[in-house]
C-alpha cells in the first residue's frame, strides 16, 4: 500500500460541505472516476444522483480515504478495495470501514481525524467541542501550517462528529443520515447532569460531550491491526508492545487500543500468520516480522483475492 502517513504542510478543516461521508458515497465515486468522467462536468449531479454540494463532498472524500489521487484518478488502495471484483466493494465487511478509517489518519489530508486519535485525545479522553476548538486554536498559535477559524473547525468537528456516531434524533432527511464509520463504536457521547454550586442562582445545566477511550477492540480485525503495523514500521523487524501502545503511528494511537487489546491482537497474529512471532528479551516484549510481506498481500488473503 502506498506510504503516505506524513504531515501535510497544511491543515485542512473544510472541503467537504459540511456533509459526511455517507455508504454508497465512496462506490459511487469511484465507478464514476473509474468511468473516466469529470466532477466538473454538468451531468455529475445527474450521474452521481446527489445535489451540486455533495458532487464536491463526495470528491473531496474520494481524496481523503486515499481512493483517488489529488488528480480525481483511482489510487492502487481504491482499485482494489472498490473495483467491482475488488476486496469489497459495497463495504459489506467490518474490517473494510476499519481500512477506511485508518485510511483517514493515515492521509490525514482531512486533519480534524488525525489531530482527534493521534494528539488531542492524549489531552483528554472525555471532550466537549468547546475543547477541541481550543486546543486547535492553541496548536495554531505554537504551529506554523494550521490556520484557525473558529466557525471552520467548529463545522469540521460537527462532520466528525456524524462520521462516527449516528444521529439520535436521525429522520428521513439526507443530512441526518450516519456517517460510513458509525458502525465502529470508536467515539462515544455523553450526556450528564451537572447540580448547581450552592448558593448559586443557576438552574441545572445540561452537559454534553464524547469520549474516546482506549479498550481491546474485539471487533477491529486482526489483518487491520497487521496492516497498519507493516506499513507504519516498514522499515523494522521488530517493534515493542509498548511502542505499539505509544506511538502516534501505532495502533494504540491509531484504533484506541489498550494494552491488552494489542496484546490479544498480537497473539492472534501470530496463530494466524506464519511471518509473523512474538519474542521476549529480559520482559521486554516485541513483536517480530521473519520475513517482509505487502500490505496488499496479506489483505488480498484475507479477502480470498489472493
Amino acid at each position: 500500500m502506498e506510504q503516505l502517513f506524513q504531515k501535510p504542510i497544511k491543515f485542512t478543516f473544510s472541503g467537504h460541505d459540511s456533509f459526511q461521508c455517507r455508504q454508497l458515497w465512496l462506490k459511487k465515486g469511484y465507478d464514476f472516476v473509474n468511468a473516466g468522467k469529470s466532477f466538473n462536468d454538468e451531468s455529475a449531479v445527474v450521474d452521481l444522483g446527489v445535489g451540486k454540494n455533495m458532487v464536491s463532498s463526495i470528491r473531496y472524500w474520494l481524496k481523503a480515504f486515499g481512493i483517488t489521487s489529488e488528480n480525481d484518478v483511482p489510487t492502487d488502495f481504491g482499485r482494489k478495495l472498490l473495483n467491482n471484483e475488488g476486496w469489497d466493494p459495497y463495504l459489506e465487511d467490518e474490517a473494510s470501514l476499519w481500512l477506511l478509517h485508518y485510511q483517514l489518519l493515515k492521509l490525514r489530508l482531512a486533519s480534524t481525524y488525525h489531530l482527534v486519535f493521534n494528539e488531542f485525545r492524549r489531552e483528554k479522553i472525555e471532550f466537549e467541542k468547546k475543547d477541541y476548538l481550543a486546543f486547535v486554536n492553541r496548536k495554531s498559535q505554537a504551529e506554523r501550517g494550521i490556520s484557525f477559524n473558529e466557525r471552520t473547525v467548529g463545522d469540521d468537528f460537527e462532520v466528525f462528529r456524524k462520521m462516527y456516531l449516528a444521529d439520535e434524533k436521525a429522520a428521513s432527511n439526507e443530512d441526518s443520515f450516519a456517517g460510513i464509520l458509525s458502525d465502529l463504536g470508536l467515539v462515544g457521547f455523553y450526556r450528564a447532569i451537572r447540580e448547581p454550586n450552592v448558593g448559586s442562582n443557576k438552574g441545572r445545566e445540561v452537559e454534553e460531550g464524547y469520549f474516546i477511550e482506549n479498550n481491546d477492540r474485539p471487533n477491529l480485525p486482526v489483518v487491520v491491526f497487521l496492516v497498519a503495523i507493516l506499513e507504519q514500521y516498514a522499515s523494522s523487524t521488530s517493534i515493542g508492545l509498548n511502542n505499539l501502545s505509544s506511538d502516534i503511528v501505532g495502533p494504540g494511537s491509531l484504533f484506541a487500543l489498550s494494552r491488552s487489546g494489542i496484546w490479544d491482537k498480537t497473539q492472534e497474529a501470530v496463530q494466524k500468520y506464519d511471518f509473523v512471532a512474538l519474542q521476549d528479551y529480559a520482559g521486554i516484549q516485541e513483536l517480530q516480522f521473519r520475513e517482509k510481506v505487502e500490505p496488499f498481500n496479506v489483505l488480498d488473503h484475507y479477502y480470498g483475492k489472493g
